[in-house]
């Protein structure tokens, strides 16, 4: 069997050029620029990015996206449960906050108005 030429239509083109992504629909990833601000501002030293503050920023910009998201779209089952599980790694993260250094807890919950 001959394997047919690629159109301009077909998926594998449409793919390369990024046309799957729903018109006005935001990307579910961080982009990299909103991402190293807050890497940024949030960042312990030069070239942090694995103290818990920064992982507990990004993961909370991330978990309000995808709430925006789900306001539109109540149905997207998939995406509510990748919600739940960013929100359970976010909680864990705060209680090891917690338990290991309460000023940096309480520091990171007023700055991201996180808790009330």
């Amino acid at each position: 069997m001959v394997p047919r030429p690629e159109t301009v239509d077909s998926p594998t083109s449409a793919l390369d050029r990024g046309e799957y992504k729903r018109k006005g629909e935001p990307n579910m990833s961080l982009e990299k620029d909103v991402k190293s601000a807050i890497v940024a501002e949030h960042a312990r030293s030069e070239g942090d990015t694995g103290s818990p503050e920064v992982q507990i920023a990004l993961l909370s910009r991330r978990i309000s996206d995808l709430t925006e998201h789900l306001r539109m779209h109540k149905a997207d089952h998939h995406t509510r449960r990748g919600l739940l599980k960013l929100v359970g790694q976010r909680r864990r993260l705060l209680g090891y906050l917690k338990n290991n250094d309460i000023e940096r807890y309480r520091a990171i919950i007023a700055k991201l108005g996180l808790r009330g």
